[in-house]
């Protein structure tokens, strides 16, 4: 059984003033996870540098002479691919090129460009290079499994942005597969094993019927896509997309990735509106034939990329393991319903 709970506390202080005052905080338990979070909206009110405004692109923004992911350097300073995976050495589709990670992360692990366009500000990708990417990911890791069926824990994620964890700028998501599963993926795949045992159906499609009986977290559509805004959020303006009943890549349709384009260009948009700059996108998968857990992609917020903009991860996200965000996934759902 699913459950969103919520617990409010209050930290009973004294103002510089002498007056008496309460500050509430929520914590939220993580349906999915059991994880908790803190919502402690108080602090939106502190001022934030560097949110005003939408900072200025960054100042190698224009530099495409030292970039290996621009065309005039692609093919000289980027890896290829194993010939027994891929002959041709890179892979293409539409205006998408992806080729091994020159620094990876596992056995498996790639990048797939958008088109040649060396800085994209968030938000103004277009929607057929997004898709185009998306879609090389999804036959690299068909690939991939008919060459190493065992390399079934797969993930296609993107940093937009230094601040995000990006070390280039040229637009690209990375995609990995591997015999060893992440944390999250191990996770993910337990609770919804677990959960289809119990109850016979399927753990997101559960999560998603319950958020839009309520309506209160529910943002929109964008094809089969559904998007809400986290109940617990473990990210600043956490949003997910679900695609009930997809459990595997072999079962996805070119229009999927497409409206999956559309409603990450959606999300990116709210996040520009609210003058952010940087932001993380993630969607695990497990390709073990199980069919318990559905296709999920996540993006957060992260903090700006520019000068003495605070960092949005603290010591109670690094250190205590709980997410300290300021605003209410309500009023995420609320601001972000206009970008779709």
């Amino acid at each position: 059984m699913l459950r969103f709970k919520k617990e409010i506390v209050y930290s009973r202080i004294v103002l510089p003033s002498g007056e008496r005052a309460e500050r509430p905080i929520e914590m939220r338990t993580n349906p999915v996870t059991g994880r908790t979070c803190r919502i402690t909206s108080s602090r939106g009110e502190e001022r934030e540098p560097g949110t005003e405004s939408l900072p200025e692109p960054p100042p190698f923004a224009a530099d495409r002479r030292r970039c290996p992911f621009c065309r005039a350097q692609r093919d000289t300073w980027t890896p290829r691919l194993s010939p027994e995976l891929w002959p041709q050495g890179r892979m293409i589709r539409g205006s998408s090129t992806i080729f091994p990670n020159l620094f990876p992360y596992g056995r498996y692990s790639a990048v797939s460009l958008f088109d040649d366009d060396h800085f994209v500000p968030i938000g103004t990708a277009r929607l057929q290079s997004y898709a185009d990417s998306f879609l090389n990911c999804r036959d690299y890791l068909l690939r991939v499994l008919a060459h190493d069926p065992a390399a079934v824990c797969m993930a296609i994620t993107q940093n937009h942005l230094p601040s995000a964890g990006g070390s280039l700028l040229h637009p690209h998501l990375q995609v990995q597969a591997d015999r060893i599963p992440a944390n999250y993926q191990r996770y993910l795949q337990a609770f919804a094993a677990e959960h289809r045992r119990h109850s016979g159906t399927r753990l997101f499609s559960d999560y998603l019927a319950l958020e839009k009986q309520t309506g209160h977290r529910f943002i929109g559509a964008t094809g089969s896509w559904q998007w809400l805004a986290a109940f617990a959020p473990e990210g600043f303006f956490e949003i997910w997309g679900i695609l009930p009943g997809v459990t595997s890549l072999r079962e996805t349709t070119d229009d999927h990735w497409l409206t999956l384009s559309q409603g990450v260009l959606n999300a990116q948009k709210f996040y520009r509106s609210l003058c952010r700059n940087a932001y993380n996108l993630g969607l695990l998968l497990v390709e073990d034939g199980s069919k318990d857990l559905e296709l999920r992609v996540i993006l957060t917020v992260r903090g700006n990329y520019a000068p003495w903009v605070r960092s949005d991860f603290t010591g109670f996200e690094v250190m205590l393991g709980d997410m300290a965000t300021f605003t209410t996934p309500e009023l995420t759902a609320e601001l972000a319903r206009d970008a779709w």
